[in-house]
This record gives structure tokens, sequence and C-alpha cells, in this order.
């Protein structure tokens, strides 16, 4: 439980309050009546599904939206049987719209069939005008819209909604705001995602993340230390901590704190065991945060250090503010520090001007900086960013053969990084019994990388000695060992 409220005795006969999380307790309750009602209607519970496009963060918005829904009296279900169903969108990629738009057409038939159905969208998607006007003229069978920055305010929309017949919008172009405390409905029940901080000051030219999710905006420490212990209390023993840059959390607060601060009084809380974070700009990855992940026994040896390019001409394009040069350097300290580190990153191929001298210069960085794996993408242009304003756009057959090329270099050393641990007993998750085979456990190691192994049941949600036996390039097969 990652809230603390008793729905049943919130008096709906006066006023909402001012307040929050207050008053969206008072939109949750004033929801259940009307989920209480319907569901004598029907003879059955209310049904939703809720679907996530996009990353950790609108993944963590979706434990939000389902830990809401469940408060309210909604059963989870599949889409096809859903009463109410809610995309929570993602708009990196222009075909990630068009994904929503698609679906939503398909949901039309389906409403027409039970006019009780709810449709709700939210998400970055949403923080772009032009998609909010063409869905209220376009596909006016949506029943409610919201954004980024008030997801919190979900209930209440919700019950503005019910209270009337028409389409709810509520779009925020920015805000200061940060309100936590509602119900989450976990995805594990030992390990969660903990929002540090909202938002990106960074403006990649390539990149639309600063402008549906705003500009930086970090929790205080405080309120971060008590959602955590509160989520130990109730059984998690691993956190990922989130941000679209975690290393410039604590900035902008009025009594400035840095991510690695913030890190050491997370890891004196008893009971928590692994420590996870994600996204580290490498512009902003400090020697005080290195230092403090060297020397930490709960903070897990993997990071996640997006490259983008390997090419300082074309990193300079991307404003992505260092070059091949510094990002090396980095890559040697964190090494020469952690030695038993686990990197991780994100490729883009194809950026407008990148030329084979370009390309060259990210496979050699794949080379020498050793990944465990990357996220390797083609560029595709994002109306709204400079970069899709930018000429010599690279011919498309030019980009597969250097995205291929690319993919083949990854392969082949991410198996090799990865297979180094080969034979060692170390320290595994149990996160769930594996979906191919039943009499296999899997679990996660410290630097990220999967292994399937012999087990019972029993052994999720603990932390269990596995000898790796056999690497498979991205994942090991192992044996417990007592």
């Amino acid at each position: 439980m990652d809230w603390d409220t008793d729905f049943d005795r919130i008096d709906l006969q006066a006023p909402p309050p001012e307040s929050e999380p207050q008053r969206q307790y008072y939109y949750i309750t004033k929801c259940r009546r009307y989920a209480e009602e319907k569901s004598r209607e029907l003879g059955r519970p209310l049904r939703f599904c809720t679907t996530t496009f996009g990353c950790q963060m609108n993944a963590r918005d979706s434990e939000k939206l389902t830990g809401i829904l469940k408060q309210i009296g909604y059963v989870p279900a599949g889409e096809e049987d859903a009463d109410f169903v809610i995309y929570n969108t993602c708009t990196v990629r222009e075909n990630a719209n068009l994904k929503v738009y698609g679906r939503l057409g398909a949901l039309n038939n389906r409403k027409k069939k039970n006019p009780h159905m709810l449709i709700a969208l939210c998400g970055c998607m949403m923080q772009e005008p032009q998609v909010v006007e063409k869905i209220r003229t376009s596909y006016r069978f949506v029943d409610l819209i919201f954004g980024t920055h008030n997801i919190y305010k979900f209930a209440e929309l919700l019950a503005k909604r019910l209270s009337q017949d028409t389409m709810v919008i509520d779009i925020w172009e920015k805000t200061d705001q940060i309100v936590e405390n509602l119900p989450v409905e976990r995805k594990y029940a030992f390990k969660s995602g903990v929002n540090i901080m909202f938002g990106c000051d960074n403006f990649c030219s390539y990149c639309i993340v600063p402008y549906v999710r705003g500009r930086e905006r970090s929790r205080e420490p405080e309120e971060i230390i008590r959602e955590i212990e509160r989520l130990v209390a109730d059984g998690v023993v691993e956190v990922m901590l989130l941000g679209q840059n975690v290393n410039s959390y604590g900035k902008n607060l009025a009594h400035p704190i840095s991510f690695a601060k913030l890190l050491q009084r997370i890891e004196k809380i008893d009971g928590l065991l692994r420590i996870r974070f994600m996204t580290s700009h490498p512009k902003d990855l400090s020697d005080e945060l290195i230092e403090v992940m060297a020397n930490s026994d709960k903070i897990c040896r993997h990071l996640h250090l997006p490259l983008q390019s390997g090419s300082s001409r074309i990193l300079k394009a991307m404003n992505r503010r260092y070059s091949k040069e510094q990002y090396l350097a980095l890559v040697e300290r964190l090494r020469a520090k952690i030695p038993d580190i686990s990197l991780t990153t994100d490729i883009i191929v194809g950026f407008p001007g990148e030329t084979e001298e370009d390309f060259e210069e990210t496979l050699d960085v794949v080379k020498k900086a050793h990944y465990d794996s990357a996220f390797t993408f083609i560029y595709s242009k994002r109306t709204g960013t400079p970069a899709a304003r930018m000429e010599n756009q690279i011919l498309p057959e030019v980009v597969k053969e250097r995205f291929d090329r690319l993919l083949e270099l990854v392969q082949h050393t991410s198996a090799q990084t990865a297979g180094r641990l080969e034979g060692q007993t170390l320290p595994v998750l149990v996160e769930e019994v594996n979906r191919q085979d039943p009499k296999l456990l899997t679990g996660r190691l410290s630097n990220n990388l999967l292994v399937h192994f012999p087990g019972d049941a029993s052994l999720i949600g603990t932390i269990v000695p596995v000898c790796l036996s056999e690497s498979k390039g991205f994942y090991y097969l192992g044996e417990k060992r007592e």
C-alpha cells in the first residue's frame, strides 16, 4: 500500500477539500458510488484495461491509474472485455501517435454496442494541441483527455465526466505542482518505481519530451524517503528511482541537494536491498555520484548511459553537450572505480547530416565502451523538434544499411561482455516463473541481466545465490546454490 486513508469515512455531503491529495480521495469515493450502482445494474463488477505506451515514467503513471481504478471498484480485464479503456500514450515518435489513432478506430464500434463504456486518453501525446484538437473533432466518442502534468487528478476528472454526457478535456501547458501519495497498484509486490523528479531541461534537438513533460521539477528528498519507507514496509526490497535525467536531481529545490547525496540517504533505509535509477545524462554524471556508487552495497552495478552518437560533430547538432572524448573518459572513470559495472546505452542511426565518418565514430565507441546491451534506433523525424527542420536528412536505404551494421556489432560485443560472469555465483532477485518454461524461475542480477534457473515459486521476491553456468549472450542459465 503506497497511501494511507479510509475512503469509507469520507463525507460526500461536505464540499471537496482544496488540498491535495485529500481532494482526490474525495473524488475516488464519489466515483465508487457510481461503480457500485453500475455494478448492481450489470450484475457484475466494472472492468478496466490500461494500456501503456512508452517509458518507465509512463509505466509508473499507469500503476497510479490502476491503483485509483481499483479503489473505485473496477477490476482488471482484457481490452475486449473492458468497460473502461485507458491509453497512457507516448509521443517520442510520430508512429506512436498513429498506433493510438488506429486502436481508437477499433474501439468506436465496441462503444456503440456498450453505451456505458468509457474511453480515456492521457500521457505525452495529449500534451500536443493538434492531437487534442484532432481527437476532439474526429474521435468524439472519447470521454476523457488529460496530459502528463495533472495525472493525479484522474479521479476528479472521471467524476466530472460521470456527471455530464460530454467529453472532458483537461490539459495543462505546465505546472510546478507535484502530488503523490495516491493509490498505486504495483506490477511486482517486491519492487517498485519511485518518481524523484519530472520534466527535462536538456532540449536535445531530436526530442519532444521537454515540450510534453515540461521543465525539471524535483521532489523534496523527505517525501521520497517517506515513500520508499512505506514501500519497504509493504514488502518492497528494490526501488527504481525515475526521472528523465536523474543526474540533475535537486538543482531546483529551495535547498538544493545532489543526486549522489539523495542516494546516500536512501541507502540508510533498513530493509531496502537494491537501488536502481534511470535515466542518466552523461553531461551531468558527477565524480561524486561515481564515488557513491563504488562504495555502495545497495546501488546496483548497472548504469544506463545514453550515447546517441559517437561523433562529436553530430552530438553538437543533437545538443547533447558532451563530446565523444568526454563520453569515453567518463566510461573510463566508471570502469576504474566500479570494475564490475554493466553499461547499457541508446544509439540513434541516421541523424540529419550523419556521414559515413560520423557513423564510424559511433562504431568506435561501441567497440571501446563494451556495453552489455544497446537500444538502437533509426532516426525518426519528430514534428515540433529542431532536428525535423534540419537539412541533409539521410536516405532510408543508407540508414538501414548503417543500422544493420551497428546491430551486428552490438550483438557481437554485447555477447562477449555479458558472458564475462560465466561460472560465478551471484545474488539474483527472483521476479517470476519463467514464461516459456514453468519449471524455471526468472530473476535479475545486480547488473540487470536476466537469469533463468530451476526453482520453486515460493522464492519469488527473494534474493538467492545462483551459479551462472551458461551465458546465452543477453541472459544466463544457472543453478541455485545453498
